[in-house]
């Protein structure tokens, strides 16, 4: 597909193809769920964000086509000048480099598989924008619901990120704090246990010195897996689930994630330890990082039948 373009003052607009079929009401129930206030939202079909890039700042409104195999970037504000350069990160974070066909064929052949690719043949790895704001989410979410994370990451970014003035859109007037106001903000009284607050300030700093390079381009995964578990309050499932968002690992796979535990005992109720579990999931490499979304869009949607019924 050629790529549309269409630039004037302050504005820009990319669109960018993928491979049928792509289920994008799933995204963004994703990040809906997961949006930080200020920064980010979902509205009306289309997810949007403050974005920053080479020193620009402005906001990124993306949406599905509504005829054609590609989503729509709309980027306004001074960071539409970078609009070609934010082509690759943008494919990165909706994962637009998917191969559903080849995903669909090897996932089908398990009978647990099977019927979850059936309801959702499209269904994507859900990117991040940063992987330095996705390690805070993280860190921040440990032994906490979703929604319980998703407030205190609002709180951080009101104790340490900048808002824009005269920003033309409230919901995502603010920048997500730096690497280096995170580490030296006060995050008293914050609603995380001091333990936490240590452990997100220690990554903060290692990311501010430049010891744990999470955003850099081409960088090598494996250095990267072990320079962040290798910090204070950082363990194999905030390392997985990184490498699945932000780093782009197709087989990435969170294996102590609770719930994925629960819903493979509840389909085989002998595979109870962690070793068990993990011999079970090697028949689902190379594609591990897609069988831990539809597993978890399993109970999403189950939770939502409930709820509507």
């Amino acid at each position: 597909m050629d790529m549309q373009v269409k630039t004037h003052a302050l504005t820009a607009t990319r669109e960018l193809p993928f491979q049928p079929p792509f289920d994008w009401a799933r995204l963004l129930r994703f990040f809906d769920g997961r949006a930080t206030a200020g920064v980010e939202a979902v509205e009306n079909g289309t997810y949007l964000r403050a974005i920053d890039w080479n020193g620009d700042c402005g906001t990124l409104a993306i949406s599905r086509h509504p005829k054609n195999d590609c989503l729509v970037a709309v980027f306004a504000g001074d960071v539409s000048r970078h609009a070609d350069a934010l082509i690759a990160p943008l494919r990165r974070m909706f994962d637009l480099h998917a191969e559903p066909e080849a995903i669909r064929a090897h996932l089908s052949a398990d009978p647990w598989l099977a019927p979850l690719v059936r309801n959702a043949p499209g269904l994507r790895v859900p990117g991040a924008w940063s992987a330095f704001e996705l390690v805070v989410r993280t860190i921040v979410g440990q032994q906490v619901s979703v929604k319980a994370a998703t407030t205190v990451v609002g709180r951080l970014v009101q104790r340490a990120g900048e808002h824009m003035e005269g920003h033309a859109h409230e919901a995502t007037s603010w920048r997500f704090p730096s690497p280096y106001a995170l580490a030296s903000a006060d995050l008293t009284a914050i609603g995380m246990p001091g333990k936490r607050i240590a452990s997100l300030q220690g990554f903060a700093r290692a990311v501010a010195a430049g010891e744990v390079p999470v955003d850099a381009p081409d960088a090598d995964v494996a250095a990267l897996r072990k320079a962040l578990i290798a910090l204070p309050g950082i363990g194999p499932w905030t390392v997985e689930y990184v490498a699945m968002r932000a780093w782009r690992d197709p087989d990435a796979w969170p294996a102590t994630d609770l719930v994925l535990m629960q819903t493979i005992t509840e389909r085989n109720p002998a595979l109870l330890k962690p070793a068990q579990q993990r011999i079970r999931a090697e028949a689902w490499r190379p594609w591990r990082a897609y069988v831990a979304m539809h597993l978890w869009n399993d109970i999403a949607d189950r939770q939502e039948r409930h709820r509507d019924g």
